[in-house]
Order: C-alpha cells, then sequence, then structure tokens
C-alpha cells in the first residue's frame, strides 16, 4: 500500500497490526479441518482423514507465506507450499464427494479413482493453478460419479438412496448448501481488497461441508453363519502346532492335527 515514487507515501498503507490480523485470519481458519479430520477418522475414513490433514497444514503455512507485508513465515520455497494448497484443497473435494458415492461394494478397486484423480489434478494445476475450472472441473466430474451410484443403488432397491431422510435433513441438505455458499464466494466475491476475510470465509465454510457430507461409517451387512459341522467334531477350531511355528510347509502340513471341540 506504499505510494510515490520514492514509496514513502503511507497513506494506504496497511499497518503492522492489519497485517498480523489478516495473517492469523487465514492460517487460523484452516483449523476448521479439525472436526472433518475427527469425523474421518471415528468413521474409518483414513485415506480422506489424510488429504485433510494435508490440507490444513500446507494451506495454513502457505498462508502465512503467501503475505504481502512484513508478517511473513515461509518454511518451503513458494512454489512449492502454493502447489501442495492447491492440490489438497481440490483432493479434499474429490475424495469427499467419491467417499460419498460408497463405491467399495461396487467397484473392489475404487482406490484407483483415487489415485487417478492426483494425477489429472496435478496435471491440471501444473497448466493454470489459478483457473477457476480447476475447481468446478473436478467437483461436477465426481458429483457425476456419485449421481451414476446413488441412482444405481436407488433403481437396484427400488428405495431413494441416501434411505432416511434425516440424513438428507440434517446432513446432505445443510452440507450441499455450505459448500454452494462457498464456492460463490470463492467465484464472484472474493477480491484483491476483501481477501483476507472472504478467503477465511471460504475456509470455514468448505471445512466445514466436509464434516456434514462425509458419510458415515459404513454397516457391514454380512452375517456370519454356523461352521460346517464334520463327523465327530460340532464346532471345530483345528490348529497345525508344526505349521504355526514354521517347522513344516503349509502345502504339505496335515489338517488333522488338533482338533478341539
Amino acid at each position: 500500500g506504499w505510494n510515490g515514487w520514492g514509496c514513502t507515501d503511507n497513506a494506504e498503507a496497511f499497518s503492522y497490526g492489519f497485517q498480523l490480523l489478516s495473517t492469523l485470519l487465514l492460517c487460523l481458519s484452516n483449523v476448521m479441518f479439525v472436526p472433518p479430520v475427527a469425523i474421518a477418522v471415528r468413521s474409518h475414513y483414513l485415506m480422506e482423514a489424510a488429504v485433510y490433514i494435508f490440507t490444513m497444514f500446507f494451506s495454513t503455512f502457505y498462508h502465512a507465506c503467501d503475505q504481502p507485508g512484513i508478517v511473513v513465515f515461509c518454511i518451503m520455497e513458494y512454489d512449492v507450499l502454493q502447489f501442495c494448497d492447491f492440490l489438497g484443497s481440490l483432493m479434499s473435494v474429490w475424495v469427499t464427494v467419491i467417499a460419498m458415492a460408497r463405491l467399495q461394494p461396487v467397484v473392489k478397486q475404487a482406490s484407483v479413482l483415487y489415485l487417478l484423480g492426483a494425477m489429472l489434478l496435478s496435471m491440471a494445476l501444473q497448466m493454470d493453478r489459478h483457473g477457476l475450472w480447476n475447481l468446478l472441473g473436478p467437483s461436477l466430474f465426481a458429483l457425476g460419479i456419485m449421481a451414476v451410484a446413488w441412482t444405481a443403488r436407488t433403481i437396484r432397491r427400488r428405495h431413494c438412496y441416501p434411505p432416511t431422510w434425516k440424513r438428507w435433513a440434517f446432513y446432505l441438505c445443510p452440507g450441499a448448501l455450505i459448500a454452494a455458499a462457498a464456492v460463490l464466494l470463492y467465484a464472484f466475491v472474493e477480491t484483491e481488497e476483501n481477501y483476507f476475510y472472504i478467503h477465511s470465509i471460504w475456509h470455514l465454510l468448505i471445512a466445514g461441508s466436509v464434516g456434514f457430507l462425509l458419510p458415515p461409517r459404513a454397516k457391514t451387512s454380512r452375517r456370519l453363519g454356523p461352521l460346517p459341522r464334520r463327523k465327530g467334531c460340532g464346532y471345530q477350531l483345528c490348529v497345525n502346532e508344526q505349521e504355526e511355528l514354521g517347522l513344516v510347509d503349509p502345502a504339505v502340513a496335515s489338517i488333522n492335527s488338533i482338533c478341539t471341540s
């Protein structure tokens, strides 16, 4: 904000207090990712939790290094911090929507989508890091995958999916509205003048929407039936002591080693 031929006019310059406040807003707003991380770990979405932690870490230190004044703290090269921040933000959206699709029972290798998304997003960021379609493109593609998965599950079950109205009313609809508000702020409201507080609000909204949208832990529907009975023994637990100790080859070990009823 310094003006003049010699940059000596400080009439519009940012004060030290304003620079410190803006830096703290941008950095500490990433703490909002802590609840989504806790929810993901509790629901056994460990890959998603790792992505959220990655995003929270690099977004915090990227904004600490991205300040225009004297309140600057860089732990790595600026370009590395920027790339990791952008990649983490896009991957957070990608893994959340893919998790919502619940593809694991349908696609045995659903992790391929996570890896494919990471590679394509890395390529897109190298081409144009500030392009709006870097955010909208992956989001729309992931939403398309989720819509197809939900539609197929609805047709197969002949019942709307997700099946409970509480899930729609208290989680999906609020989460979708919060995420939509975040995207609108990011795309149409954020400017250089209001960047400090609008982008901080973006952090709060996008992290908060993850807490609503991340699906609950999948409940297994497999029921263990009784073991097949053998003549002379009811419920059998057969253990080969020599095989356990590694003294014989399991392929030639006798099956009739120990049988406890």
